[in-house]
């Protein structure tokens, strides 16, 4: 194929029907409702949300093509109002007798002035959207046209499942050759793997180890390994990959596995993201562990300086010790639940004014009815005495309970032993 006429394997073996489709099982397979939809011959205004690489264009063409209605596509990168009034011009004309099937892609890069221009006919019938969106589509499509749509999310495509993919293109590359190559064992479970759910990754991965082999005999597992390096990791910082890696990590320490918390401290760390570590590990140490083991605070702000003055690579190292010590530290959300209800107090309204005896000694001998009247605990014995700090309309609320741990239940059992004498 001349270099002109090049056309990426990826786009040239495109699934045809959704049969031929990889993944997707959850919306696609034998009862799944897109799959009904799509059977039905019925077109409603559809977002196809998910990864790049899941099948989200391959769908909405395989359904245009089931379609009697005339086909326009946009990319939003790279679309703007001029091309949907060009579009818009052609309805109710001899070129688009049915309406019009609008696929857009990356609906996300519209803007809301964008995306209304287009309420008016989707509303009336006229022009039927499939839409798709690597971003949470509830976050970034205008909600007149979320309401008026059904959302369908394309999940990233399983190692086993991509596996058929890459033979399929390994299959049709040796089928051009005159001499086929011959694939070591292991070559197409690697490039599955190494994906990272992007089928149309896995299928650019073959075509290169097709490239670089143009001499030899063989594609070997050692040349897959390079080639893939890097290839399984997604992560935007904009994006849902961003929170949801972050987040599963700072689950992860929450949930006291070490090893969970270290792969996804690994995928962040891959990319540089140390501002996003360091913030949820800082949370962690607080939210997570609290006073089960107050010292995580001091030990973990530690490596997090460790770490940030280190720099990548070697911030891995603290940043490492920091999880390992928060995943398997005691845990106790007692500080969390104290706070959070004193907030929503205040927030409330529920306030009241300061005990006379707490306010400020500066207001004594200036016309109140009696003075301060503190007494100071240091005073007494145990260093306690009774006395009311909340002000009156809060008087018996409490907000902080003992958590269950060896550290909080150790001050319980020295506090109560104190206000008892």
């Amino acid at each position: 194929m001349t270099e002109t006429g090049y056309k990426p394997l990826a786009d040239e073996i495109r699934p045809k029907n959704l049969d031929e489709v990889v993944g997707q099982q959850h919306i696609l397979g034998k009862d799944g409702l897109l799959r009904r939809i799509v059977e039905s011959g019925s077109t409603p205004n559809m977002i196809f949300y998910g990864p790049s690489g899941t099948g989200k264009t391959t769908v909405a063409r395989i359904i245009a093509d089931r379609t009697q209605r005339s086909l326009r596509k946009l990319n939003a990168t790279t679309a703007g109002i001029a091309d949907i009034k060009r579009i818009i011009d052609e309805l109710d004309t001899f070129l688009t007798p049915g309406g019009v099937l609008l696929y857009l892609d990356e609906i996300q890069y519209f803007n809301k002035k964008q995306q209304q221009s287009l309420l008016e006919f989707i509303e009336d019938g006229r022009i039927t959207l499939i839409a798709s969106t690597t971003e949470n589509p509830y976050f970034c499509v205008f909600g007149a046209i979320l309401s008026r749509s059904t959302v369908f999310e394309f999940k990233p495509v399983s190692a086993s499942d991509a596996e058929a993919a890459v033979s399929r293109a390994i299959g049709i590359l040796n089928a051009r050759r005159e001499h086929p190559l011959i694939v070591e064992d292991g070559v197409v479970r690697r490039v599955a793997q190494a994906c990272g759910g992007d089928v149309r990754k896995a299928i650019n991965a073959v075509e290169l180890l097709f490239s670089a082999a143009y001499d030899r005999t063989a594609i070997t597992l050692e040349d897959a390994v390079l080639i893939s390096q890097k290839s399984a990791m997604r992560y935007d910082r904009d994006g849902d990959e961003h929170y949801d890696i972050l987040s599963a990590m700072m689950k992860s320490l929450r949930g006291s596995d070490p090893d969970a918390a270290l792969h996804y401290l690994a995928r962040a760390i891959e990319v540089g993201d140390l501002t996003g570590i360091c913030r949820r590990i800082l949370c962690s140490a607080s939210e997570d562990i609290g006073l089960a083991y107050p010292q995580a605070v001091p030990i973990v702000k530690a490596c997090v300086d460790s770490a940030l003055q280190l720099g990548l690579p070697e911030a891995k190292l603290p940043l490492a010790e920091a999880c390992i010590l928060l995943a398997t530290a005691p845990k106790s959300n007692s500080v969390v639940m104290a706070v959070d209800q004193a907030i929503a107090d205040v927030k409330a309204g529920h306030v009241g004014s300061v005990p006379r005896e707490l306010q400020n000694v500066h207001a004594d001998g200036t016309g109140f009815e009696r003075e301060q009247g503190y007494l100071y605990p240091h005073d007494f014995p145990g260093h306690w005495v009774r006395q009311q700090y909340l002000p009156d309309e809060l008087k018996n609320r409490r907000y902080y309970e003992y958590g269950d741990n060896k550290n909080e239940q150790a001050a319980k059992k020295y506090w109560d032993a104190v206000k008892e004498r």
